[in-house]
């Protein structure tokens, strides 16, 4: 499968760093040529784990993926949490830019999803995993990219071709005490993960969006919003057990989209319909 357009540079035409190949492996340590401000805490290193996932704190050699929320102590972004091993094959490669076309690119992709948001990216990392199986079986390819420019801060989450699996999976993000967290929908099921190259919540297949600096509280006050009209459609239903949340979240990720502060909290709440 040819890599999909939505993808970063990367590999060797992009000069990439490359992991070991090593099942449940990580790279180095990496220090950051920009600080990265993940809601709220902002951090000077990243590691790049093997088994699909993205850590600040320390590597991370797990690879079957808890549950988000986790309630955990790590910040942690899932873009295939799963059972990798590039030591059968494919490759784990990541590089940041601080000039050039791929801070052109991210600009302009942050500005068209974020209208209503004066960005300009003054930094990007890309991290690969291209052609990388699961533990002895089928390849698959997906992205991570963050950008971050002023007091802004991005994820990007490009999937190629994704194939089902059964084995546990997980993808989005979490934090500590799970404060923010968001688990893109099917994907933590295995055997529907597959679809995550065609889904999107920017209409944009196999490309997920989200504004992770955290803004500050009360932020909507002070830009004096009065109304915010946005159409939202889920095939999910809201009473089933589990659902609520995940709803919950994809409409949180629609109005930060929108500039909203990404802590703004949202309920559901039952009305019940009286007639006249």
């Amino acid at each position: 499968m040819r890599t999909p357009q939505i993808f970063y540079p990367f590999g060797s035409a992009a000069a990439d760093s490359i992991n070991p190949a090593s099942d449940d492996g990580s790279s180095s340590v990496i220090t950051l040529l920009s600080p990265f401000l993940f809601f709220g805490r902002t951090y000077q290193r990243i590691y790049v784990n093997n088994n699909g996932d993205l850590t600040f704190s320390q590597a991370f050699s797990q690879y079957v993926p808890y549950s988000f929320p986790a309630n955990g102590s790590q910040d942690i972004i899932a873009g295939l949490w799963t059972d990798l091993n590039n030591g059968v094959t494919g490759v784990i490669s990541y590089h940041q830019y601080t000039t050039g076309s791929v801070l052109t690119r991210a600009t302009q992709d942050i500005n068209t999803y974020f209208p209503n948001l004066p960005f300009t990216a003054s930094w990007v990392f890309v991290a690969t995993w291209d052609k990388v199986p699961y533990l002895s079986s089928t390849e698959t390819s997906f992205q991570v990219v963050l950008i971050s420019g002023s007091n802004y801060s991005f994820i990007l989450m490009n999937y190629g071709n994704i194939a089902a699996t059964g084995r546990s999976v997980e993808a989005g993000y979490d934090t500590i005490s799970s404060t923010n967290y968001f688990v893109i929908p099917e994907s933590n099921s295995g055997s529907s993960v597959s679809h995550l190259n065609t889904s999107s919540n920017i209409n944009v297949p196999g490309r997920w969006v989200f504004r992770v600096d955290g803004g500050p509280k009360n932020s909507i006050v002070r830009v004096n919003v009065v109304g915010i009209h946005v159409r939202f459609e889920s095939v999910l239903n809201p009473t089933e057990s589990g659902n609520a949340e995940i709803i919950i979240q994809q409409i949180k990720q629609e109005l930060c989209k929108r500039g909203l502060p990404s802590d703004v909290n949202l309920t559901f709440r039952k009305v019940q319909k009286i007639n006249p």
